[in-house]
């Protein structure tokens, strides 16, 4: 049985009144990024990153463009400590990269950290521990001062050891837990810290407020660290730093709004893995400001790639529905929605602009390495004449009349119910060639001329059936209506010629070729389609009409 009746508020308000970021639209500017894909996230691995495997994502990481990585967690593991070594023996930290490394505020786990960052051109030691009223009664059993203390004694001796050790060294300290703490503790512990620290314009000091747990809803940390902004000591020399985890799946939204709230900078993973429920998603931070407008200063331009990278070093998955990097998050299978993005791309090409207003689709695919034909418009049993009109279309150059498009949307409809799966764009080309594409029909025609009288053609044709050719002659007020006319007599088949349309295809090399669709209506409204092709246009109109007459006499394709 449930009982929400054991659960009671497990955070605190900040004090006073802490809403400025209310009165903001959106993030103006990113944040300073650090991933810590390589410690928190590589901790969460049920088989964590071997030192080739953390050297190839490393790699990964700096491609994308961080500028800050954690790294690990030196004191922790042997692998730990040599995947550091590895990076500082052998030159791997570009002039414009800062690695991090975590202790907690123990001496000897301090003391074996800056043994692994010797000689680091650019470290930030990054020291913490527990403040929190669960942690303080339940693991600790310490008071405040005790708990205060423990983190003051920590600072002294980063900074002592910083002044020992070659290396450049930065310092950052966090309050875990934070998020289960009294905001006027945290401040204090992190102001006692800092005046141990003594940031100055060359000792920039790094205070981050971790969401070790999320406890509350996102407007209630945002007013947490406005607190913790508006009443830090050195503010000008401290950069507020954010670790959101996901605990309620609002990773994101708490983010967001701390950053809003006078956050600096934020440490999350690229695709959102850590413990439990996992840290917060760059990946999805990122992009979030890159559809307002705002340059993230990361590289996601082939996000496909970063994927089947993220995922060979973590044996981790990306969710097919994961916001930017899930492989279905730009699918269009209903018919209506597939519809309105057709048109918004046609509009938008046809109006020549720039700014991205697409139905249903929030940035453009092709930024981050997606392509329309296989992300965009997705062929299954719930799709319309708009979408798969539009993916023949814009994938294969054939252009189809509305009407044509509707039946044949209807065609590739029911195959795909029957045989429950999605078609492939490939699959849709094999059953629009199979149906109506200069059909083999029992009709050929071998040779025609004509020639035009003021309105009127004149033809002459020689139409093949079972080998018997047959020549005939007719007219009509244009080549192709007199072709038809010779093809009535020819068969004494009567129906109407309703729809013809014809267009040059794109893309097939220097000869021009022609595309041409028709529609035939028998007696009983039915509709009969076929499409030729060929570098000369009559002859297409002719391979179409036979296509279509084919279809019509052979009861038509269902």
């Amino acid at each position: 049985m449930m009982d929400a009746s054991k659960y009671s508020i497990g955070y605190f308000r900040a004090p006073g009144t802490n809403n400025k970021w209310v009165t903001k639209d959106h993030i103006e500017k990113p944040p300073i990024w650090c991933s810590v894909d390589m410690r928190d996230g590589n901790q969460s691995l049920v088989i964590p990153m071997s030192l080739e495997e953390k050297l190839e994502f490393y790699k990964v990481l700096l491609e994308v463009g961080f500028k800050e990585i954690e790294v690990g967690f030196p004191a922790a593991s042997e692998t730990e400590y040599e995947f550091l070594r590895t990076l500082i023996d052998n030159n791997m930290i570009p002039d414009d990269v800062t690695v991090q490394v975590l202790t907690q505020c123990r001496e000897h786990i301090i003391r074996k950290t800056f043994d692994a960052c010797k000689g680091a051109p650019s470290a930030i030691i990054h020291f913490y521990n527990s403040v929190s009223v669960a942690q303080r009664e339940q693991v600790f059993r310490k008071s405040k001062e005790e708990i205060k203390q423990i983190a003051i004694e920590g600072a002294k001796l980063v900074k002592k050891l910083a002044s020992e050790y070659e290396g450049n060294f930065r310092f950052e300290y966090s309050p875990e837990s934070f998020t289960g703490t009294e905001p006027e503790y945290a401040l204090e512990v992190c102001n006692a810290v800092l005046d141990v620290l003594e940031p100055s314009e060359d000792n920039n000091v790094i205070i981050n407020l971790p969401v070790t747990v999320e406890m509350s809803l996102p407007h209630i940390y945002a007013s947490q660290v406005e607190f913790m902004s508006e009443n830090l000591k050195y503010r000008e020399h401290v950069t507020l730093s954010l670790h959101p985890h996901n605990d309620r799946g609002t990773g994101v939204a708490d983010t967001e709004l701390a950053l809003l709230a006078g956050a600096d900078r934020v440490e999350g993973t690229l695709f959102g893995n850590g413990e439990r429920t996992g840290n917060v998603d760059i990946v999805t931070l990122a992009m979030n400001m890159y559809s307002h407008g705002v340059d993230p200063k990361l590289d996601f331009s082939n996000l496909p790639q970063l994927v089947e990278k993220y995922e060979k070093c973590t044996r981790m998955q990306v969710y097919e529905r994961a916001p930017y990097a899930g492989s279905l998050v730009f699918a269009a299978f209903s018919g209506s929605h597939q519809d309105a993005i057709a048109k918004g791309m046609k509009y938008r090409t046809k109006k020549k602009i720039h700014n991205w207003s697409v139905p249903y689709i929030p940035i453009d695919p092709k930024d981050i390495g997606r392509t329309y034909d296989a992300d965009v418009i997705r062929v299954n049993s719930q799709s319309g004449k708009g979408g798969i009109g539009y993916l023949l279309e814009q994938t294969f150059g054939y252009n189809l009349p509305p009407k044509m498009r509707e039946h044949f949307s209807y065609l590739c409809k029911n195959i795909s119910d029957h045989d429950h799966k999605e078609l492939k764009p490939c699959e849709i080309l094999e059953i629009f060639s199979e149906k109506y594409l200069n059909l083999q029909t029992e009709i050929s025609v071998t040779d025609f001329d004509f020639m035009r009288e003021n309105d009127t053609v004149k033809i002459n044709i020689t139409f093949v059936r079972d080998g018997e050719e047959t020549e005939m002659e007719a007219e009509g007020n244009g080549t192709l209506n007199a072709i038809n006319n010779a093809l009535k007599t020819y068969t004494g088949r009567e129906y109407t010629l309703q729809v013809f349309t014809q267009h040059s295809m794109q893309g097939q090399g220097s000869q021009s070729v022609a595309a041409s669709y028709i529609g035939l209506e028998t007696e009983d409204r039915k509709m009969h389609w076929g499409v030729g092709t060929d570098t000369d246009v009559i002859t297409a109109s002719t391979k179409a009409l036979l296509s279509a007459f084919h279809n019509m006499t052979k009861g038509d394709v269902e």
